[in-house]
């Protein structure tokens, strides 16, 4: 059993598919839309409750906006096994992504909304439920001074951090010495440490600098070594929400007691099973689905 708080964005995907990109000033068709529930605290949220099993607890914090999209973003949190009674709701809209999906990868746009609202000044009883949680878990789509305090109440409080710095900002290396886990890709990597070599960055932060590699895996050090551990082959259908499908699943693995190596492992498997399927969340498997894979391990030895 574990308790896992995910602090973070809630929002509504618009994504669109097309085989051509509009140039300035043109206007071109495209194959489909959709909505679906979306923000990478609710991604990553969604991608732990998911692989949770009976007796863990799944606590998410935030905003949404009073507006259509708010019902249908707290609804899909409680089906996704997550508590959503410490989610507020502010008078104006919710978060929106507006994604374009085209040639097997996405660009996106990001509106806040009601997630730029979200203020631990502001909070009373939301501190009680950090109370012997295994894990909590933060991204960059909430103001940097909400993570920051969430960061040092943490630090103070002996809970462990995950902490995905996406999209990358020029604070989040503020956040480095109150969190456990720091979780860029090599392109927010690149943008917060401009003048240090990845192989350097990794063996100065062993076990807390895991880096994604996109196809080809994610890396970090044990402080004895760098490893690798390489992605999963496959034709994607959607990569939105890999990444969140990723640090979801390496959470989860860590608040289970399995080491990093193993715990990226699992993760990698989830990631890869993810953009199969189209959505963010959409894809983000079920730990039965996981086990029925051909590359999930035994010796993870989940229920």
């Amino acid at each position: 059993m574990s308790k896992i708080v995910v602090i973070g964005s809630i929002s509504m995907d618009l994504v669109m598919e097309t085989d051509r990109i509009a140039l300035e000033g043109e206007t071109v068709f495209g194959q489909r839309f959709s909505m679906v529930p979306g923000g990478k605290g609710a991604n990553q949220a969604v991608a732990i409750g998911r692989l949770s099993q009976v007796g863990d607890e799944i606590i998410m914090l935030g905003s949404v906006g009073q507006d259509s999209f708010g019902s249908v973003l707290l609804q899909n949190l409680k089906d996704n096994n997550i508590s959503v009674g410490n989610v507020g709701t502010v008078p104006q809209s919710s978060g929106v992504a507006q994604i374009t999906l085209y040639n097997d990868d996405n660009r996106i746009i990001y509106c806040p909304g009601a997630n730029g609202e979200v203020d631990p000044k502001n909070w009373t009883n939301e501190w009680q439920a950090f109370e012997n949680a295994a894990l909590v878990v933060l991204q960059n789509e909430i103001p940097h001074e909400a993570n920051r305090a969430i960061a040092v109440f943490c630090k103070e409080h002996g809970i462990k951090i995950l902490y995905n710095p996406a999209p990358a900002r020029s604070t989040d290396l503020e956040l480095l010495d109150f969190v456990d886990y720091f979780t860029p890709n090599e392109h927010e990597c690149q943008e917060l440490f401009p003048d240090e070599s990845l192989e350097e960055l990794l063996e100065q932060y062993p076990e807390k600098l895991i880096v994604t590699l996109g196809t080809r895996g994610s890396i970090y050090s044990d402080g004895k070594k760098i490893h690798q551990i390489p992605a999963l082959k496959t034709k994607p259908v959607d990569t939105t929400g890999a990444g969140d499908t990723f640090n979801g699943a390496f959470g989860y693995g860590l608040s289970q007691g399995l080491p990093v190596f193993e715990a990226l492992k699992f993760a990698t498997l989830a990631s890869h099973l993810s953009v199969q399927k189209f959505g963010a969340q959409g894809g983000m498997p079920t730990m039965k689905e996981m086990k029925e894979s051909s590359y999930y391990e035994k010796n993870w030895n989940f229920e």
